[in-house]
């Protein structure tokens, strides 16, 4: 699509970006990784056929901290938040926007389960190096890696997010489904591994600009654990449960004490790793996990561990979402099954289909209402391949609970995928 076909914020903002790189060593920082890792890419940003995901930008600014002074970022922090907030619901409203972001959506969830299943390998790797430039290589590997997922994981919040801003203009009648974690951005660039381009010299992690960080990602790419949590929070934590033990299920309060001492030392890898353990615990714990992390200061950490459970079997999120709810976290409940069903329909359809083998109709029922709910006409006719004659009239009866909409919606979708509905 030409330029002038665009809507003028996108242009606006392909301006902006120019004016930027403009003041720039473009061939250092992470302009330069962009530049060498997808330079096709950078020029569609340019030309205003594409919005960059806003870690992207967030790292060009790092970019700007470094060669013009954190001040002159920082000034222009807010202008290029509301000129790129501006560009993507332009761009979002286009036709074809809604199915555009559901794409993109299962592109970086797929990155994001990558980036863990290459950091548990090397982890594993590095249990087992003993050469110190092996564990020099790991060590960056696995800065890099998290780095990774990082970036998946906020671009995939900020899709979803876009996605029921969308929805809410589209759709006035549809149930609140509540926001997303705020970021902005999708996939358009692809991970950047230490040995595709230059090393970058800001911090790697979305954040406040760093004074004189390291020319590569730290080991653990996260902000200090007092400028994320706050200090105060940590030690009152450390004293609620010196003070209470007995009050919470022993596995709650251990798993607290140990992200409460690993966030106090910067170890934000292995804090990741209690949470993803977390994650798998019986359902009925983790609203209780819940409010001990809040409480704790660490409702950060809690965001988290909803993303890794959102990748839970089907009959599991289910169960996790049940007890969420029955505890009184319906934002929760609500957050937990839009994010778990941001899978490709084929996957959702199989799960459908596995609940229903199994005698599980009302946990099939509750994800495919979920799915109704976030996913377009299309994503949810994509369904039927797997199994038409069950599921179709399933799918139909569901859309149907949701409202009138949704469900004629289903039957114009079905019929144009080749289905008599």
């Amino acid at each position: 699509m030409a330029v002038g076909q665009l809507p003028v914020q996108v242009r606006e903002f392909a301006r902006y970006l120019s004016e930027l790189l403009g003041r720039l060593d473009q061939s250092a920082g992470w302009c330069g990784v962009f530049w060498q890792r997808d330079p096709d890419g950078m020029r569609a940003c340019l030309e205003g056929a594409e919005v960059p995901p806003w870690d992207v930008v967030q790292a060009l600014l790092h970019d700007l901290a470094a060669d013009r002074g954190i001040p002159e970022a920082e000034r222009e922090t807010d202008t290029a938040r509301a000129l790129h907030r501006a560009s993507v619901a332009a761009y979002d409203a286009r036709p074809g926007g809604r199915e555009l972001l559901s794409d993109r959506l299962d592109m970086m969830l797929t990155e994001q389960r990558i980036a863990l299943e290459r950091q548990a390998d090397l982890t594993r790797q590095l249990g087992a190096a003993a050469d110190p430039d092996d564990i020099e290589r790991i060590n960056l590997d696995l800065a890099w890696v998290r780095d990774d997922h990082d970036r998946a994981t906020a671009r995939c919040a900020e899709i979803q997010e876009r996605m029921d801003r969308l929805a809410d203009a589209e759709r006035p009648s549809w149930v609140d489904l509540g926001t997303a974690p705020s970021s902005d951005g999708f996939g358009v660039f692809p991970a950047v591994s230490p040995s595709e381009g230059p090393d970058p010299h800001p911090e790697s992690f979305p954040g406040s600009f760093p004074d004189d960080g390291p020319h590569v990602p730290r080991q653990d790419p996260a902000p200090a654990a007092e400028a994320l949590y706050g200090a105060a929070a940590l030690y009152g934590a450390e004293a609620l449960y010196r003070a209470e033990p007995e009050s919470r299920p022993e596995p709650v309060s251990d798993a607290v004490r140990e992200l409460i001492k690993l966030r106090g030392e910067g170890r934000s890898g292995e804090a990741h790793g209690v949470l993803v353990e977390a994650a798998g615990w019986p359902a009925d714990r983790l609203p209780e996990f819940a409010v001990e992390l809040h409480r704790a200061g660490l409702s950060a950490d809690w965001a988290t561990l909803l993303w890794e459970a959102a990748s839970l079997p089907p009959d599991r999120l289910v169960a996790l979402a049940d007890a969420l709810a029955g505890s009184g976290r319906a934002d929760d409940c609500r957050k937990l099954l839009r994010q778990g069903v941001a899978r490709p329909a084929p996957e959702i359809a199989e799960s459908i289909v596995a609940l229903l083998d199994a005698g599980r109709e009302r946990e099939a029922r509750a994800l495919l209402d979920s799915y109704l709910r976030v996913r377009t006409p299309e994503d949810v006719a994509r369904c039927a391949h797997t199994n038409p004659h069950r599921l179709i009239p399933l799918l139909l009866e569901t859309a149907r609970g949701v409202s009138e909409e949704h469900h004629w919606d289903l039957v114009h979708a079905l019929r144009v995928a080749g289905f008599s509905a």
